[in-house]
């Protein structure tokens, strides 16, 4: 994102302000959330200065020289930071839900060429200005929902000059000076086996190795590297020569996970030392011991799962109680989560996993900064951090997943500027 001068507000009266807590041993940081009564922050040089209860910082001197914001019946929290999506993509698959619906499989309409395969044949014959032009449109949704940062991942392009087209199109959203929206690209061209290399699966990941990872990592085009790691997609032996590859060249590792089958995707992260495994409906007991042990964070999908139909949510509770650093992301994409909506995915956390509000609102933040490596400075209001926060029409944040499928953001704040509000 290009740089934004800086912002000064003093914002007051609010019902609530939350900010989770990073646990630096034991227990994940979901299972602390610090809740201010009629709480205020101070935002300088678009930095969180201060927080506390209204009456305490009304006497701080900065106060009196910084515009003010009333956010009386209102919980003020952090922006939050979804670390897993598919942002970049042409066109939609509502003709698959539809068979979904009737009883076809995500993997029977994956087999018959469907699925992924759809959406890169829909990539392939898209300009680069038609993607970045729709992916704008999505990152104004995503701020509109109250996500301050979100990671954008290719996949889509599954040959070098569409996945190149993809990561340019995530580039220029990063450097678009009208968008403010920190962005962070993850290198995905091993999201499936494209058409052209199903006979040579092999050659397709050396194609990965040998070609695009080099030139992703030569010319900036991502900091992280994913690997759809499931038997029928990229196997073992496939995703970790291609997730040391990306180690060799300074990316940083991502897996998908355990999604649809438990092929040990969660044992290879935590082997690995990846910053996120992500999905991980299908882990076991063994997979929650190795996580709990590691820095990996496991960062979980539920909106996945529920568009899919599928019944076997990640285990979020054994997760948790086992002291494993949990995230919670959107897994925004046209097949299987089409959602920009992160308090959806938090009514989902809370309904189907078994997570507290508080354990929600901390893993979609706090979580979420860590599964992108930004929890220096993002994911919560601790002072010193950037000034990203959203501001929810609602005195008590258990409403906001209480209310599922709804929209409560009353404003957006950016590094310190007040990007939109509905007081107005």
């Amino acid at each position: 994102m290009a740089d934004r001068s800086a912002q000064n507000l003093f914002i007051h009266n609010a019902a609530q302000v939350i900010t989770p807590a990073l646990s630096t041993s034991g227990p994940s940081p979901a299972l602390a959330l610090r809740v201010i009564e009629d709480g205020a922050v101070l935002i300088i040089d678009s930095k969180i200065a201060a927080l506390g209860p209204t009456r305490d910082l009304k006497s701080d001197p900065r106060v009196q020289h910084v515009p003010q914001l009333n956010c009386t019946d209102c919980v003020v929290a952090p922006g939050f930071v979804d670390s897993h999506t598919h942002l970049v993509f042409a066109g939609t698959r509502q003709l698959e839900y539809e068979k979904r619906i009737q009883g076809t499989s995500y993997e029977e309409i994956a087999a018959s060429g469907g699925g992924i395969q759809e959406t890169v044949r829909q990539v392939r014959r898209t300009s680069e200005d038609s993607l970045l032009e729709a992916a704008k449109q999505r990152c104004r949704e995503f701020l509109d929902h109250g996500t301050t940062t979100l990671e954008a991942k290719s996949g889509y392009g599954l040959d070098p000059d569409n996945e190149f087209k993809i990561l340019r199109v995530v580039r220029r959203l990063r450097e678009d000076s009208t968008l403010p929206v920190e962005i962070v690209s993850t290198f995905l061209g091993a999201h499936e086996i494209p058409e052209e290399f199903q006979k040579d699966r092999r050659g397709y990941v050396n194609l990965i190795c040998s070609q695009m990872i080099p030139k992703v990592a030569q010319e900036n085009l991502a900091e992280f590297c994913d690997v759809f790691c499931e038997r029928t997609v990229f196997n073992l032996g496939e995703s970790r020569q291609i997730l040391l590859t990306a180690r060799q060249h300074g990316l940083k590792l991502k897996l998908h996970a355990d999604q649809l089958t438990r092929n040990g995707g969660a044992q290879l992260a935590v082997e690995l030392n990846a910053i996120s495994a992500d999905h991980l409906e299908c882990i076991e007991d063994r997979d929650v011991e190795a996580l709990s042990h590691s820095n990996v964070v496991a960062t979980l999908l539920p909106g996945a799962t529920f568009h899919l139909g599928k019944g076997n949510y990640a285990p979020a509770r054994k997760l948790i109680d086992s002291g494993a650093r949990v995230a919670l992301a959107t897994d925004f994409n046209p097949g299987t989560s089409p959602t920009v909506n992160m308090q959806m995915v938090l009514s989902l956390a809370c309904s189907q996993l078994h997570m507290s509000p508080a354990e929600a609102f901390a893993a979609a933040t706090l979580g979420g900064a860590m599964a992108l490596n930004r929890h220096g400075d993002r994911g919560s209001l601790d002072p010193g951090k950037a000034a990203d926060l959203a501001i929810f029409d609602v005195p008590d944040y258990r409403l906001v997943p209480y209310h599922f499928g709804m929209n409560h953001v009353r404003a957006v704040i950016k590094d310190g500027q007040v990007l939109f509000d509905h007081w107005n």
